[in-house]
C-alpha cells in the first residue's frame, strides 16, 4: 500500500509538468508573427488598422486589408508612450488587456520544490543504499522496524546432510525436525509436537551455521536467516518490532525455519551486571522474543533454531522448557569426524594418489571443520608455490605447521650461541617426550623461528584422540614441558629465557591437578577453583571477584604443592637427560646443522645408542 501511494503522487507531479509543458505549446502556437513597429506605424497611417490590444510590452491586432505575405493579424513590440493620442488621431478602436500570470507565478513556487524534493529523495536513496535508515526506498523511515532476515529457499540454500560431516550425532538429533517440516501430521498423530526451538551449542568454527542451513536444505522449506545483532538498532523499540516482524513472515510462509546466529549477542541474561547499569533496549528485544516463543504453535510447522558459542551467558528464561526445549553440541570431530570433514573439502583439489586421510586427521587433534577447510586450502597453496602436480602429505604438514607455529621467519637471524641452545632446548623435548609412555609421538623437531616469538618448536603426533588423563600421564606431560630447561642447564649450565612458555603450561598443568582435580594428598579431594561465572547473577556469599573460596593457610599449602609438583617433573626430565647425555649432544649437533629433523631422522639417532628410548617405553 505504501509504494502504491508513493506512485500516484509520482503521477501527479508529471501530470503537473505536462500541462504545464502543454500550455507553453499552446502559447507559442497561438502567437502570430511579429510586426516591425516602423511597419506598424505605416500601417496605421494609412489606416490600415481595423482594431488593437494593448498589453504592457506588446501590442497584437488585425488589419483592414492583409499585408503582402497575406497576414490580417500582426503583433509587435511597443515602443511608444503617447500610443493612445497616435490611435485616438487615427479613428483606430483599442482596448487595454490584463495578462494573467497565474500559470507562470504557479510555476516559480512548484519548480523550486520539485528540485528540492529530488535532491531530498536522492540522499534519503543514498542513506538507505549504505544501510544508514534500513529498509528499501518504498519504505523509508518506517522500515526501521522491519526485520532484516535474508529469505531462502530450498533451491537458494544449496547445502543438505550431504555437506555436513564430523557431527553425526548433531545430525541425528536434526533429521526428526527434517522429517516433522516434511510430514508435520505423522507426528501430530499421538499428540506429540516438535521441540519449539532448539540450541545449537559449540566452539567457533564447528558448523553450527552451516548444519542449520542443511537443515532447512534438507526439508526444502523457506530458511529465515538473521544475526542476534541485526535486532538492536539505536532506536528504542525496533528490536522488539523487528522481532515481531520476523516470526510475523515466518507464520504466513510455514512450514518454514527461523536461524538466529549468535543469539547471545541477543539473548544475553537480563540484570547480568546488578547495580552497574542495564541495557533496557535489549531486555525489551529479549522480552519480545520470549513472547514470541509462547505464542506460536509449532504444529504450524514453525521451527526455531540458534547457535552460540558462549550458552553460559544466554538468559534463564530463554533455555527453559517450552522455549528452547532442546540443546544439541556440535563439539570438535574426533579422528574419525576429522577424515569425513577432510573428504568433503578434498573434493575441489588434485590429490596425490594414495595419500591417506587418516595419517593427516591424526596430525589435527583439536581442529574445527572451519580449521580444517583453511588447512585443506594452505596445502593447496603450499603445492602450487612449488609448482607441483598434485598435493602431498608434506604439503599438508607444511600448512598444519604454519596454522599451529605460524609462518617461517627464515630472515630472522640468530648468533650462533642462540642457535646451539635452542637445538638443546627443543632436543631436550623430544627425548623426554620419547622416552616416557602416554606421551605423543615425536612429529618433527625444527630450530627455525616461526611466528612472533617462537625460536624452536617440536611437533608431536597423538596416536588416538584423548578425553581423560591420569596423574602419571600429567606428570610425565610436566616432564615433557620442563625437558627443555633441564636440557639447558645439563649442557650449558645456565638457563634462558626460551623457556618462558613451557613453565607457564606446566605450571597451569600442576594448579589444575591440585585446584580442580585434587590430586594432592595433603589437600585432599577438594576442588578449590570454581568455573567463573561473572554473567549469571550475582557472585555468591565470600566469594571474591577471583573466585577464591579458602583460607590463606590453604592458598600456602596450594603454592607449596604446585612449586612441588614442578620441581619433581624438573628433576626427572633431569636424571632421564642425565642418563642419556650422549644422545642429547650427538641429536643437537645434528639439529644445528640441518635446522629440522624428522620422525625418522630422530628414531635413527637413538635406537642404536638406547633401543629404551622407542615411544612408550
Amino acid at each position: 500500500m505504501e509504494k502504491r501511494t508513493q506512485w500516484n503522487l509520482w503521477y501527479v507531479v508529471l501530470a503537473i509538468l505536462g500541462i504545464l509543458v502543454l500550455q507553453s505549446f499552446v502559447q507559442q502556437w497561438q502567437q502570430v508573427q511579429p510586426l516591425p513597429y516602423s511597419e506598424f506605424l505605416q500601417e496605421l497611417e494609412k489606416k490600415n488598422i481595423k482594431e488593437i490590444a494593448v498589453y504592457a510590452d506588446h501590442l497584437e491586432g488585425t488589419l483592414n486589408q492583409p499585408l503582402p505575405d497575406g497576414r490580417t493579424r500582426f503583433a509587435t513590440t511597443r515602443v511608444e508612450l503617447d500610443l493612445a493620442r497616435d490611435l485616438a488621431q487615427y479613428g483606430v478602436r483599442f482596448t487595454g488587456v490584463i495578462q494573467s500570470t497565474f500559470l507562470r507565478d504557479m510555476f516559480s513556487w512548484v519548480a523550486p520544490t520539485l528540485v528540492f524534493f529530488a535532491i531530498w529523495m536522492f540522499v534519503i536513496r543514498k542513506m538507505v543504499a549504505r544501510g544508514g535508515l534500513g529498509g528499501g526506498l518504498g519504505d523509508g523511515l518506517l522500515s526501521i522496524g522491519k526485520s532484516k532476515a535474508k529469505v531462502y529457499v530450498e533451491s537458494d540454500t544449496q547445502v543438505t546432510f550431504e555437506d555436513v560431516a564430523g557431527v553425526d550425532e548433531a545430525k541425528a538429533e536434526l533429521e526428526e525436525i527434517v522429517d516433522f517440516l516434511r510430514d508435520p501430521a505423522a507426528h501430530n498423530r499421538l499428540g506429540a509436537h516438535i521441540p519449539k526451538g532448539i540450541l545449537l551449542v559449540g566452539p567457533p568454527g564447528t558448523g553450527k551455521t552451516l548444519l542449520a542451513r542443511a537443515v532447512a536444505g534438507q526439508a526444502g522449506v523457506p530458511f529465515f536467516s538473521i544475526n542476534g545483532s541485526e535486532f538492536v538498532e539505536m532506536f528504542v523499540g525496533v528490536g522488539a518490532a523487528r522481532v515481531r516482524d520476523l516470526f510475523e513472515q515466518a507464520r504466513q510462509r510455514a512450514p518454514a525455519i527461523i536461524f538466529i546466529d549468535e543469539i547471545d549477542a541477543l539473548g544475553r541474561a537480563r540484570g547480568a551486571w546488578g547495580g552497574l547499569g542495564g541495557h533496557d533496549e535489549k531486555e525489551q528485544t529479549l522480552n519480545q522474543l520470549l513472547a514470541e516463543l509462547d505464542g506460536f504453535d509449532p504444529r504450524q510447522g514453525l521451527v526455531l533454531l540458534a547457535a552460540t558459542n558462549r550458552p553460559e551467558i544466554l538468559d534463564p528464561a530463554l533455555l527453559r522448557a517450552g522455549r528452547f526445549d532442546r540443546q544439541v553440541l556440535v563439539d570438535r570431530p574426533d579422528k574419525h569426524g576429522r577424515v569425513q570433514i577432510l573428504q568433503v573439502h578434498i573434493k575441489r583439489i588434485k590429490l596425490a594418489a594414495g595419500l591417506d586421510l587418516a595419517q593427516i586427521a591424526a596430525l589435527t587433534p583439536g581442529f574445527t571443520g572451519a580449521d580444517l577447510a583453511n588447512l585443506v586450502n594452505e596445502a593447496a597453496l603450499v603445492a602450487t608455490r612449488r609448482n607441483a602436480d598434485e598435493v602431498t602429505l608434506a604439503d599438508f604438514t607444511t600448512a598444519i605447521e604454519r596454522i599451529v607455529a605460524g609462518l617461517e621467519k627464515r630472515n630472522r637471524i640468530l648468533n650462533p650461541q642462540e642457535r646451539h641452545i635452542i637445538s638443546v632446548h627443543e632436543m631436550g623435548h623430544a627425548l623426554v617426550a620419547m622416552s616416557l609412555p602416554g606421551l605423543d609421538t615425536v612429529h618433527k623437531v625444527s630450530i627455525i623461528p616461526r611466528g612472533i616469538g617462537a625460536l624452536g618448536y617440536t611437533i608431536q603426533r597423538p596416536t588416538e584422540d584423548r578425553y581423560l588423563m591420569t596423574r602419571q600421564e600429567l606428570e610425565n606431560k610436566m616432564a615433557m614441558l620442563l625437558a627443555g630447561r633441564a636440557a639447558e642447564m645439563l649442557l650449558i649450565g645456565h638457563p634462558s629465557t626460551g623457556a618462558s612458555d613451557d613453565l607457564a603450561k606446566a605450571t597451569d598443568i600442576a594448579r589444575s591437578m591440585v585446584m580442580r582435580f585434587g590430586m594432592d594428598a595433603t589437600l585432599g579431594q577438594v576442588a578449590y577453583e570454581s568455573p567463573p561465572s561473572p554473567f549469571l547473577g550475582p557472585l555468591s556469599e565470600g566469594m571474591d571477584m577471583g573466585g577464591r573460596q579458602f583460607s590463606p593457610d590453604t592458598a600456602r599449602e596450594i603454592d607449596c604443592a604446585v612449586r612441588a609438583l614442578t620441581e619433581a617433573a624438573f628433576q626427572r626430565a633431569t636424571e632421564l637427560l642425565t642418563q642419556r647425555r650422549s644422545v642429547l649432544e650427538e641429536g643437537s649437533r645434528l639439529l644445528l646443522a640441518r635446522e629440522t629433523l624428522t620422525e625418522d631422522d630422530i628414531m635413527a639417532l637413538v635406537q642404536p645408542a638406547a633401543p629404551s628410548l622407542q615411544p612408550g617405553a
